[in-house]
């Protein structure tokens, strides 16, 4: 049975369930600022080698999911959407594959339940035990994750950010087409908010990276202008199972950009770790 919008604890998510029902079940979770359209270019590929998958506008980006204040999205609350969303699926084992947060929501969800995840792919994102290292001795690093800092300012990173959005993205190479869609859905009452809330949340969990136990592949954009090369070189030592690396000559916005080439990655990296499709 499909999933059509998908309820937890009072919150509606909008989800793209495509692809074939009896595939393996892959979670594709975006990242900010961005939604599940992200994989529009990805996700067919993956539903032509037979994989089903389930793509949500997550906490924060579905209408009715954009509960008030930076508590409401701590890692803890956005691996539990990811778990709830594999259940109602009735799927066991899940493989989970995220961009930019979604990344880093996808290697948190592989950590904490490796029983369920058979194994996770992240585009751009290392892993986080490997960024936080980089940001604490990589000037590098630091440099470019200082807008991380602003937006925990209140309503100035909203003022700022909205009326350039379609225009910061498109400087930054996304196709002007996805940034110009991406701000048109930021622009509804309370979005952007909501969305900068993942990086206010963060600062309120500590202690819940993992080393990665499953199955893992990490893809990087060596232009990448947010996560640099310290951190994913990082990446091999913060996974204790099959690790594969790609690294591709583009920015950050990979899904958008290379989305051949990530969907390879993808399909390499769920074949090889086995169908996890037990329900």
């Amino acid at each position: 049975m499909r999933i059509g919008d998908f309820e937890r604890a009072g919150l509606r998510f909008e989800v793209d369930d495509e692809g074939p029902l009896d595939g393996p079940l892959v979670v594709l979770l975006h990242g900010f600022p961005t939604d599940r359209s992200s994989w529009r270019r990805v996700a067919p590929l993956l539903h032509d080698a037979g994989l089903r998958t389930i793509a949500p506008d997550q906490r924060g980006y579905s209408s009715g999911a954009r509960p008030r204040g930076r508590a409401a999205y701590t890692s803890d609350q956005l691996v539990a959407d990811v778990v709830a969303l594999a259940d109602a699926a009735g799927v066991g084992r899940f493989h989970v594959v995220g961009h930019d947060w979604g990344g880093g929501v996808a290697w948190l969800t592989a950590g904490q339940h490796a029983d369920r995840v058979a194994s996770v792919t992240s585009l751009s994102t290392p892993h986080p035990i490997a960024t936080n290292r980089a940001l604490r001795t990589s000037l590098d690093q630091a440099r470019r994750s200082w807008y991380m800092a602003a937006i925990q300012l209140p309503r100035v990173p909203e003022w700022w950010f909205a009326p350039r959005m379609a225009r910061t993205l498109a400087a930054d190479g996304l196709p002007a087409e996805d940034a110009q869609r991406y701000a048109a859905h930021l622009a509804e009452p309370g979005a952007l908010t909501a969305a900068m809330n993942w990086y206010r949340g963060a600062l309120l969990t500590r202690g819940v990276a993992h080393r990665c136990r499953v199955p893992a592949a990490f893809v990087w954009g060596e232009r990448d202008s947010y996560l640099g090369p310290k951190a994913a070189a990082l990446t091999a030592e913060c996974v204790l199972a099959d690790y594969r690396f790609t690294r591709l000559p583009h920015g950050h916005w990979l899904p958008e950009l290379a989305p051949r080439e990530c969907a390879a990655a993808i399909l390499d990296r769920v074949t090889s770790a086995g169908e996890g499709s037990a329900s």
